[in-house]
């Protein structure tokens, strides 16, 4: 399976992300880096694996709505360059059709920044489009027709529950799981709560296709051997992709 590692960004250092309260989210500190700059984290997490996909969540434009693109472009200058799943509370089709023209850049459209579900009929289609289907507890964030139609889903959906980050109390399997139920073919990524190679594991063996990691990458929990481990199961494998070509614009 596919393991991601994660970058919270606000105000231009990454965070340490815990149970979804943004609000009191600091500049993260790691043994794996020195100071929390977003290259030198992405390129202490490549001293674990050499990972060829991050995702960053940039925090700032989430909470303002005002979607720009600036915490993806520190990764720009990694080598080799990585591609990046972006999540920047993308909620205009302007904003998103900007996003996808760049070829390394994944656009995460989260359902607690929707209104409807205009935007996500919009690129369902799109190879490089991902849904986000946000939970904090039991409640689902975004528009109802958005959970309840799994027909609009693009390839790709992460299951977030925001109140599992960063709390080392390990992941939503009954979600999980329910949600993989009706996704079809959908690939599945598991984010929030996942604590070490066990959990990792009991995904893999459910079928679910990748993990969004933080919290236990940084304490040491997930190690580089367990990462190679995991990354030759079943699922999504990590590899480049096909030339840009082969995913047209939406």
């Amino acid at each position: 399976m596919l393991i991601i590692p994660v970058l919270d960004v606000k105000d231009g250092h990454v965070v340490r992300a815990q149970m979804g309260m943004r609000d009191t989210y600091r500049p993260l500190e790691t043994p794996l880096s020195a100071i929390s700059a977003i290259s030198s984290v992405a390129e202490g997490l490549r001293q674990i694996h050499p990972f060829s996909i991050f995702y960053v969540a940039d925090l700032d434009a989430i909470e303002s709505g005002s979607s720009h693109f600036s915490a993806a472009a520190p990764l720009s200058l990694l080598k080799p360059r990585p591609d990046v799943w972006l999540d920047a509370g993308f909620r205009r089709k302007t904003d998103v059709r900007q996003v996808l023209s760049n070829a390394q850049i994944f656009a995460v459209l989260g359902s607690e920044s929707q209104a409807d579900t205009d935007v996500l009929s919009a690129f369902a289609t799109h190879q490089r489009l991902i849904l986000s289907l946000d939970f904090r507890g039991d409640a689902f964030l975004g528009p109802p027709a958005i959970m309840s139609t799994p027909d609009l889903w693009p390839r790709r959906v992460i299951v977030m529950t925001l109140d599992k980050v960063g709390a080392r109390c390990g992941p939503d399997f009954d979600r999980l799981r329910s949600i993989k139920a009706i996704a079809g073919n959908r690939d599945i990524i598991a984010a929030g709560g996942i604590r070490n190679v066990n959990d990792l594991e009991r995904l893999s063996d459910m079928g679910i296709a990748g993990a969004l990691v933080a919290t236990s990458l940084h304490s040491g929990e997930l190690t580089a051997t367990d990462v190679s481990a995991v990354m030759g199961a079943a699922g999504i494998q990590e590899k480049r992709r096909p030339a840009s070509s082969l995913y047209p614009e939406a």
